[in-house]
C-alpha cells in the first residue's frame, strides 16, 4: 500500500487538461521552451519536482535564467530570446 507521503504528493500533482503547440513566439512560449529543454512540461511541473517556490528569472526580460534538470545539472539561459521561429512549433502549451 502507498505511504502517507506519496498520497499527499499525488494531490499536489496537478495534471494539464489539454495541450497544443505554440503557433507564434511570445514571452510565455520562450519560458515554456526553456522548461521543456530542461526536461519539464512547464513551471508548474518544475516547481513540483524540484520543490521550489520561485524560478530564477532575468529581471530585465522576465525570462527564465537557470533551471536544474532532473539529474541535477544546471541549464543557464541568456537574457535574450533563445527560442527561434523554427523551434516555436515544437513548444507544447499545457492548459490546466
Amino acid at each position: 500500500k502507498k505511504s502517507e507521503v506519496s498520497g499527499v504528493m499525488a494531490k499536489a500533482d496537478i495534471k494539464p487538461k489539454s495541450i497544443h503547440h505554440a503557433k507564434k513566439w511570445s514571452d510565455d512560449v520562450e519560458n515554456l521552451y526553456r522548461f521543456q529543454q530542461a526536461g519539464y512540461r512547464d513551471e508548474v511541473e518544475y516547481k513540483q519536482v524540484k520543490q521550489v517556490d520561485t524560478v530564477e528569472c532575468w529581471p530585465e526580460t522576465g525570462f527564465v535564467k537557470k533551471l536544474q534538470r532532473r539529474d541535477n545539472t544546471f541549464y543557464y539561459y541568456d537574457k535574450q530570446r533563445e527560442c527561434e521561429d523554427k523551434e516555436v512549433h515544437k513548444v507544447k502549451v499545457y492548459v490546466y
